[in-house]
């Protein structure tokens, strides 16, 4: 029986209108004459629009564009224009309201700013990803308006804090094209609370159990933590207020995501993680007297406790690329475990928090320009009209996450390139010109390679040749996006010119043998010798790979061909791939939204067993692909070809057995592989594959591939494993 939904229109009336106010209180501090009138317009336009749609969760859908006019206004501090684009950015897309009503009503800006918000629909290549392109308009549009990617972040954001109530598949896709894309973003535009909050969003979907376990190990230790901060944090306020500084000096918890990452990082339980939190002291300091005041309270911190010489990260002298500034320093605390402190002012502070919106706010003060080289660089990527969006995609997330070094010129110049550039990464950033025709540099006036990688302060002088062109394998030399285009771009110029003669050649020997020189025996020859396009048939024949007796060789099978014809990948999609493998006689495992049982593959970058929680992934020649949703490379298969994952669940199944790998580490002890083998075959009997030990001063280190039924069966094995004397941990790692 189906309950029905009682809705009380009177009660979602006062809400709506609770949640308007609270917005308008949210954007006070950069409210000017008559914006308010603007923002209600806008609010009274979007909640006209959106009358009758409801939420998934069954709430009027006007609250989400509110929550993220709210998250625009106060999490990120933005001001009216964007109020007001967040308000309306689901009209154009989702009602009969078009961008020409937006212009007349609120003006050119929030319809150009609107138009980036709105995806694109249309016809692509099916294989490109609409994600990408998506992503793509997006950033083309940040060359004209960042604010586009704030209120979409704003966006993505709200959405990711009310996912409950979608179906598991599209959590899955949405979380991990978030992971992948949109935290990477609010990192490199030094949006760090928002940044965290989704990488633990997205962790809560992907990994719900360790999510869940890392939440709860925190909530316990909760009462204990706070009291050795308190402990921590008296003495440093004593001094620093006897020194003469205004300081606000507290503690705050590290976000799930980054715990679980030194977990997997450094391999270690929870309890041997013992940064936890980090200690935050924010300066109250004259822009003029920054720079002294965070040493200061540097020295105070310093003399109190013992610093690790290592662990020094001064982002107060030279700040990051996207205007990150601050003095980190790690110190041994009183209970002997270390602790992160992190000294900075006010100013500094709320551009770590909100990232590109403070810039704004002090840009006559602060000179760094580190963000506007960015949005450059972004421009300069976007402006190569070649990339496909998948590329383009990969490079944008290499040159968006990576940290940077700063490299000086001959002269002393100062340039900022991602961390892992090399000499020739740092030629194309001079000129592409110099890029081109590089074959070597001096660093700190030492030859070194074209490949050398560069340290932080490295002066660099790059040596050219005229005679040097860009070669294919460049292109696994160099990180950065603009060396990268500039080199396929050439290398496509290059082989177009090969390709020319190779075309002239074929001409000739096509003729000699009596074929007509015509697009339909061009296919047919590329498709014979196995090649892409009648482009690749040029250029071998032009690089002599395509000799004469090859034509005549495929001149004898040409009947075969002829009866055949080209073949051409079936359409990607489920049905597609149904149609072909329909049969087959697996019954442990239901795909797709009907859940029926067709044949597929076990991935093997993460070997799901049954009880793992998977998706099944379209592959161009494999049929289907099973991977585990916590797969190393599950994000970026969702994030980019959401439109080829399939659902896919485990069935009741016979007794099969899957292989998995364990890791096994402890203290060596004499008899200690007896013990662990004798669980495995005898208790367990369970087949081995292979076992590798390592054994180096009393500690051992066992790698073994087994055969199991299902995660329940590994996991009691797990359980028994740790049970024997000198095994401390036993983990599953993925092929």
């Amino acid at each position: 029986m189906k309950t029905e939904l009682v809705i009380d229109l009177e009660a979602e009336k006062q809400e709506i209108l609770k949640r308007y106010r609270a917005l308008l209180r949210a954007s006070k501090s950069t409210l000017q004459k008559g914006d308010k009138k603007e923002i209600r317009k806008a609010f009274d336009m979007a909640l006209e629009s959106h009358k009758d749609m409801r939420r998934k969760s069954g709430e009027p859908y006007i609250y989400h564009p509110i929550a993220v006019a709210q998250i625009a206004a106060e999490e990120i501090g933005l001001g009216t224009t964007s109020i007001v684009c967040a308000l309306l950015h689901d009209v154009v897309e989702d009602t009969d309201i078009t961008l020409e009503d937006i212009e007349r009503e609120f003006g050119k800006k929030t319809a150009k700013i609107i138009d980036g918000l709105t995806k694109i629909s249309g016809v692509f290549d099916t294989n490109s990803s609409l994600q990408a392109e998506n992503f793509r308009k997006m950033l083309l549009t940040l060359a004209d308006d960042v604010r586009v990617i704030l209120i979409k972040l704003a966006d993505r954001l709200h959405n990711m804090r009310t996912m409950d109530f979608m179906p598991r598949h599209k959590q899955l896709k949405i979380a991990s094209e978030t992971i992948y894309l949109y935290a990477p973003l609010a990192h490199r535009l030094g949006l760090y609370a928002i940044k965290s909050e989704l990488e633990d969003l997205s962790m809560k979907y992907l990994d719900p159990d360790t999510y869940k376990f890392i939440a709860k190990k925190l909530n316990e230790k909760k009462a204990e933590r706070a009291l050795f901060i308190k402990k921590f944090v008296e003495p440093i306020d004593e001094i620093v207020h006897e020194q003469g500084l205004v300081a606000d000096v507290y503690g705050r918890p590290k976000s799930i995501h980054s715990i679980w990452n030194k977990m997997k990082k450094k391999n270690i339980p929870f309890e041997e993680v013992y940064d936890l939190f980090a200690i935050r002291i924010i300066l109250d300091s004259a822009y003029e007297n920054e720079k002294a005041d965070c040493w200061k309270a540097y020295s105070v911190v310093t003399d109190l406790y013992r610093p690790n010489p290592d662990r020094l990260r001064d982002w107060v002298s030279s700040p990051k690329g996207n205007g990150y500034e601050s003095l980190h320093t790690t110190v041994m605390g009183p209970r002997g475990q270390w602790v992160e402190v992190q000294i900075r002012t006010q100013r500094m502070n709320e551009i770590a928090e909100k990232g590109f919106a403070a810039h704004w706010k002090y840009k006559e003060s602060s000179n760094d320009n580190g963000l506007d080289q960015w949005i450059q660089k972004v421009r300069e990527m976007l402006s190569n009209p070649e990339a496909n969006a998948l590329d383009f995609l990969d490079d944008f997330k290499m040159n968006l996450f990576s940290d940077e070094i700063f490299i000086f010129t001959p002269k002393g110049a100062l340039l900022q390139l991602p961390l892992g550039a090399t000499a020739l990464d740092f030629a194309f950033e001079i000129h592409t010109g110099v890029g081109a025709t590089c074959i070597g540099a001096k660093v700190n006036h030492k030859l070194v390679p074209i490949s050398y990688k560069l340290q932080n302060g490295d002066q660099v002088e790059i040596i050219t040749s005229n005679k040097q062109t860009p070669k294919e394998d460049w292109l696994n030399i160099v990180v950065t996006a603009k060396a990268k285009s500039k080199i396929k771009s050439s290398l496509k110029e290059e082989k177009r010119k090969i390709a020319d003669n190779g075309k002239e050649i074929l001409e000739r020997k096509l003729k000699s043998l009596k074929i007509t020189y015509n697009t339909d025996n061009l296919q047919k020859l590329s498709y014979f010798f196995k090649l892409p396009s009648t482009q690749e048939l040029f250029v071998n024949v032009a690089l002599g790979k395509i000799e004469l007796r090859d034509i005549k060789e495929y001149l004898n099978s040409e009947k075969e061909v002829e009866t055949r014809g080209p073949e051409r990948p079936e359409n990607l999609t489920v049905d597609g791939v149904k149609n072909k493998i329909k049969g087959g006689e697996s019954d442990i495992l239901l795909i797709g939204e009907d859940m029926q049982r067709i044949d597929y593959t076990l991935a093997a970058c993460c070997n799901p067993i049954p009880g793992d929680d998977v998706f099944g992934f379209i592959t161009v020649s494999d049929g289907i692909k099973i991977h585990r949703t916590n797969c190393p490379n599950a994000a970026q298969l969702m994030a980019n070809y959401g439109y080829r994952v399939v659902k896919a669940k485990w069935n009741k199944q016979q007794e099969l057995t899957f292989l998995t790998g364990l890791r096994i580490v402890g203290i060596d002890d004499v008899g200690l592989i007896n013990n662990i083998t004798r669980v495995i075959s005898t208790d367990f009997k369970v087949n081995m594959r292979s076992i590798t030990v390592d054994t180096n001063e009393g500690i051992f280190d066992g790698s073994i591939m087994i055969f199991v039924n299902d995660t329940e069966h590994l996991e009691n094995l797990i359980k028994n494993l740790l049970k024997v004397r000198g095994v401390t941990g036993v983990t599953r790692f993925d092929a």
